[in-house]
C-alpha cells in the first residue's frame, strides 16, 4: 500500500528561514517520488510510531543537515492532487523553522539537484504543486 494513494498520507512540511527574509528551497531530482525538477521547501512523510516533532527534526537533519533554532506550527491543509493518473490525498502539517544558514547544506544530493536561498516574493520556477497553496495560506506569517 502506498501513502497518499491507498490511504491518506501525512507529511510534516516546513519552510526554513534565516530570520532575515530568506528561505531555503530544494530542487527535486529524478530520484524523488514525484514532481522532478520543481522547487520545494522541504518535508517528509510521517512514519508509524514517530511523533510529528521527531519527524520534523529528522527531516531537517536529513535534508538540510541542520538543527532548528526554533519552530512554529503554522497549521495544516488537505492536499488533493492527481499525479501520474492516480488521485492522491495528503494531510500536510506545516511549520515555519528558523535555522542557522551557515549550517545548511544538501544532505540528500541523490534527491536534490540544488539548494538555494530565496525571498518569498522572488521564488524560482517551476514550483512544486503544493507551494502555491502553502504560500497563499501562510503569506502573512512569512517574513
Amino acid at each position: 500500500m502506498q501513502k497518499g494513494i491507498d490511504y491518506v498520507g501525512v507529511t510534516v512540511s516546513y519552510i526554513c528561514h534565516d530570520g532575515k527574509g530568506n528561505y531555503i528551497m530544494n530542487k527535486r531530482s529524478k530520484n524523488c517520488r514525484d514532481e522532478h525538477g520543481t522547487w520545494d521547501f522541504g518535508g517528509g512523510g510521517l512514519d508509524f510510531g514517530d511523533t510529528v516533532e521527531e519527524t520534523l527534526k529528522k527531516e531537517l537533519r536529513e535534508e538540510y543537515c541542520v538543527e532548528n533554532i526554533s519552530y512554529e506550527f503554522l497549521g495544516y491543509y488537505d492536499l488533493f492532487r492527481e499525479l501520474n493518473g492516480k488521485k492522491t490525498h495528503w494531510l500536510a502539517l506545516n511549520f515555519l523553522v528558523l535555522v542557522d544558514p551557515k549550517e545548511v547544506k544538501n544532505g540528500e544530493p541523490h534527491k536534490f539537484d540544488d539548494l538555494q536561498w530565496f525571498k518569498i516574493d522572488n521564488l524560482p520556477t517551476p514550483l512544486h504543486s503544493a507551494m502555491p497553496l502553502f504560500i497563499k495560506k501562510y503569506k502573512d506569517k512569512l517574513i
